[in-house]
């Protein structure tokens, strides 16, 4: 195997992005001219190195983008997406482009609930489309990743929900990557106005698994690049549940970036279920804005052979009285590999600041590796900040107390890694989530 270095495009050339720009001729200058700008960034940028603080421990010799083309419409693809464990999406994407006409019950449409693409969103609500999507820059090493994604992304989900309005259900939606070598860059921006309620749904799922509830899936898959972002914006008084379940091929190459900011008194909850691809790197990054704001960040990971989760979070506390809560949980097996590189920023003014942070790491096999490097930055003098990680090994006495009573070893340890991952899944309100991400995590762990 060659060692050179990488290709700085791989097989996102500049023909590649001229052949893109070109099938979106009618969009608006101003998405076109971002796109420009964000390819010349992306193809400069060199690809991370050992030597970077920011992808300690992370395995840089396998990431490549050669051999991948955007997906797009796939001879002998799937007549229709996976289902999702979520119930039916309101938005669906396949490859890239929107596969079924967006659904929103008309009583949230009469209140100014919008559930649409963004392309067009581009054409009809542009303002808002500018002033929110990929606003954040990035402060967690992938500028490069990052860059490409807003390069070639095509299209991807837009929620607005008006001020004073609480949508009560879920909004679901699916994003599907088929055919091998297939690249997809799945986005969903997120808009909850002043005491705004809401519940948002992403399932990231390849259509090469028999059924995405499945309970034995292959552990095979086709190989595949996705690099997703998500942009979440909650107003003063807004309540925003954020759920993003990643279920790709366990050949894909993902890269997902996260990017939350909290005013006055609003409260954003997030949890990202890791289960899928070969090697995933994800990058989220809260900025609590105003007085009162709360963020609490959650992930529950599921790994197993050789997989590789990469998770790198920020949290920067930017005015008085704000607090935000990390949990992240990752279960391991085999040969499994999981970083974890957490920072609490609190700026000078963010006296108050209530902040914590906790990586548990619960290890299944002699063989699998956890690291962990929580971290605190700290320029005010009033405040409460917390941090810690551990890894430790299923409770023996526990394992003997099933053991005792007739339950098999493999059930004894599926149960006792379900009451691992509890104490994360019981956060959400809503039980039948709880059940669909229990749902998934079974059909992981399950051979």
């Amino acid at each position: 195997m060659s060692s050179a270095a990488p290709s700085l495009t791989g097989s996102f050339t500049a023909e590649a992005f001229a052949a893109h720009l070109a099938e979106l001729s009618s969009a608006p200058a101003w998405w076109l001219d971002r796109k420009r700008t964000a390819y010349a960034a992306f193809a400069s940028l060199p690809f991370p190195k050992r030597t970077d603080e920011s992808w300690r421990f992370s395995s840089i010799g396998s990431l490549t983008l050669d051999g991948f083309e955007v997906g797009h419409v796939i001879p002998n693809a799937p007549a229709s997406p996976a289902a999702s464990p979520f119930g039916p999406a309101h938005l669906t994407f396949t490859n890239n482009l929107l596969s079924a006409p967006p659904t929103l019950p008309a009583a949230l449409a009469a209140q100014g609930v919008i559930v649409t693409t963004l392309a067009e969103a581009a054409a009809k609500h542009a303002s808002l489309l500018q002033a929110h999507f990929m606003a954040q820059p990035q402060k967690l090493g992938s500028d490069k990743f990052a860059s490409l994604h807003t390069a070639f992304v095509r299209d991807g989900a837009f929620i607005y929900i008006p001020r004073g309005v609480v949508v009560t259900d879920p909004i679901v939606v699916t994003h599907t990557v088929s055919g091998a070598g297939s690249a997809v860059f799945p986005h969903t921006l997120v808009i909850a106005e002043e005491n705004a309620k809401v519940t948002v749904v992403d399932y990231f799922v390849s259509a090469d698994r028999p059924s995405a509830l499945d309970p034995h899936p292959s552990p095979s898959g086709e190989r595949q690049l996705a690099v997703g972002a998500n942009d979440l914006y909650a107003a003063h008084g807004a309540q925003l549940t954020y759920i993003a379940a990643q279920n790709w091929s366990r050949d894909t190459l993902s890269f997902q970036f996260n990017s939350t900011v909290v005013r006055r008194d609003a409260r954003v909850q997030s949890l990202n279920l890791h289960l899928g691809a070969r090697q995933a790197r994800h990058e989220s990054l809260s900025q609590l804005q105003a007085p009162g704001a709360f963020s609490e960040m959650l992930a529950l990971t599921a790994a197993e052979g050789a997989q590789e989760f990469d998770q790198r979070t920020l949290q920067i506390h930017q005015a008085p009285n704000t607090k935000s809560d990390l949990l992240y949980k990752n279960a391991l097996r085999d040969q499994a590999r999981t970083i974890f590189s957490g920072l609490i920023v609190v700026d000078p003014d963010a006296q108050k600041t209530d902040a914590y942070q906790s990586n548990r790491n619960l290890m299944l096999s002699d063989d699998a590796e956890a690291n962990s490097l929580p971290g605190l930055e700290i320029q005010a003098n009033d405040v409460r900040c917390t941090h810690g990680a551990t890894s430790s090994r299923i409770d023996p006495e526990q394992e003997f107390y099933l053991l005792s009573r007739g339950i098999a070893k493999a059930e004894a340890d599926e149960l006792l890694t379900f009451g691992f991952f509890e104490e994360v899944i019981i956060r959400l309100e809503n039980p039948a989530l709880h059940d669909a991400l229990a749902g998934l995590i079974r059909g992981k762990f399950k051979k």
